[in-house]
């Protein structure tokens, strides 16, 4: 890249991450300006929600110091990811960042269910705000024996020269297969469901109960879950929320309000 780049490190698994401190690493030996910030603790699921941890007013931020990150400035925020993106676009953590990098996520980030994700939330909130972003994700599945999270970080970093060349608001979405080798990209929908989903299991008076289920349907063969189960980094550029242009309505009856 012919210009240094400002770019902002969080995720939504919390400053202690493996996976945060393995992108921010290979986001330093890309050549970029990096800071890192992200959640206290862990923000999974907060899609883009802006919530954060108020005392009188103030949202506490605490500088800490990541091993093998010297001369990063780190800090761990009483919020969401989503929130520390917005507010890193304000200068909270010093010069606004050109671009957002979101990650390494624990679990893959596919389908339509990304609309609930943290990971993804704080990209989304980098492109509304004129910015780029990126969500990073690694499928881990659920009791691996090994994380590669160096294989996600180098194939994001992998990215970035496309990345920077497309306009700001863009949004893309790197989902990689857990292995040591360096997989290839392919672009990739987004299939109608997630890898799993939630079910209502119980419906009680004053409750109810959820389970997680394995997802039974087939995904289409250029879906994000189909590529990545066939071992591809699949990557997908996602839209941040825009208005679309309705019917007339000129012909709907006038609504009187009562007396």
């Amino acid at each position: 890249m012919n210009q240094r780049i400002r770019v902002l490190i969080t995720n939504d698994d919390g400053i202690a991450s493996p996976g945060l401190h393995a992108l921010a690493a290979a986001a330093v030996r890309a050549g970029l300006d990096v800071v890192v910030a992200a959640p206290a603790s862990e923000a999974s699921g907060s899609s883009s929600s802006i919530t954060a941890v108020e005392e009188d007013g103030r949202i506490s931020v605490e500088e800490r110091e990541l091993e093998e990150l010297d001369g990063v400035k780190a800090f761990a925020v009483h919020g969401a990811p989503a929130f520390i993106t917005m507010i890193a676009t304000h200068g909270a953590f010093g010069t606004p960042p050109d671009l957002v990098l979101s990650g390494v996520n624990r679990g893959a980030n596919v389908g339509r269910a990304i609309l609930h994700s943290g990971t993804v939330g704080a990209a989304l909130t980098a492109g509304v705000n004129d910015g780029r972003g990126m969500a990073v994700s690694l499928d881990t599945g659920l009791n691996p024996d090994t994380i590669h999270w160096d294989t996600a970080a180098q194939l994001a970093t992998g990215l970035l020269p496309f990345l920077m060349e497309q306009e700001p608001g863009c949004v893309l979405n790197l989902n990689v297969p857990n292995s040591a080798g360096l997989p290839k990209y392919r672009t990739a929908t987004l299939t109608r469901f997630g890898i799993v989903q939630t079910t209502l299991a119980e419906r009680g008076q004053q409750h109810v109960r959820l389970a997680i289920a394995d997802t039974a349907e087939k995904p289409d063969p250029d879906s994000d879950a189909a590529l990545l189960a066939a071992g591809y980094a699949t990557v997908t550029a996602l839209q941040p929320v825009t208005g679309t242009a309705l019917p007339s309505l000129d012909g709907l009856p006038r609504v009187v309000s009562g007396a």
